[in-house]
């Protein structure tokens, strides 16, 4: 497979799984440092759409949890979402992954993988 694009922060323990797993599978990505290269703007609104901001926001994460409570509450819909996330990247859950047939899943499962792979 090509084209994949995962996203996150090299110090997370799910991405540091992830990115093993897909090493030792031998299968090429692009990774992309949220901290070092910022939330791709222009790629966030298709990410909301395609996994909702339920699922794309960590609120049990410690980063969701230091924030102001009426910034927590503001978020409402995507585009709160998206303005938290791009504000806060750590409240994005890790790794997100953009494969090469343009799916996106959040988190790492090695089955999961696996099937995206096969």
């Amino acid at each position: 497979m090509q084209n994949i694009h995962l996203y996150g922060i090299p110090n997370c323990d799910s991405v540091k799984k992830a990115r093993t797993w897909l090493a030792d599978q031998g299968i090429a990505y692009v990774f992309h440092d949220f901290k070092k290269e910022g939330v791709p703007a222009d790629l966030l609104p298709g990410w909301l759409q395609a996994v909702g901001r339920d699922k794309l926001l960590n609120r049990k994460g410690p980063t969701w949890r230091k924030l102001d409570p009426a910034l927590q509450a503001s978020v409402q819909d995507d585009a709160s979402a998206g303005a938290v996330a791009l504000a806060h990247s750590s409240v994005i859950k890790r790794p997100l992954v953009v494969w090469s047939d343009a799916q996106v899943t959040v988190g790492f499962d090695a089955e999961t993988f696996a099937a995206r792979v096969a």
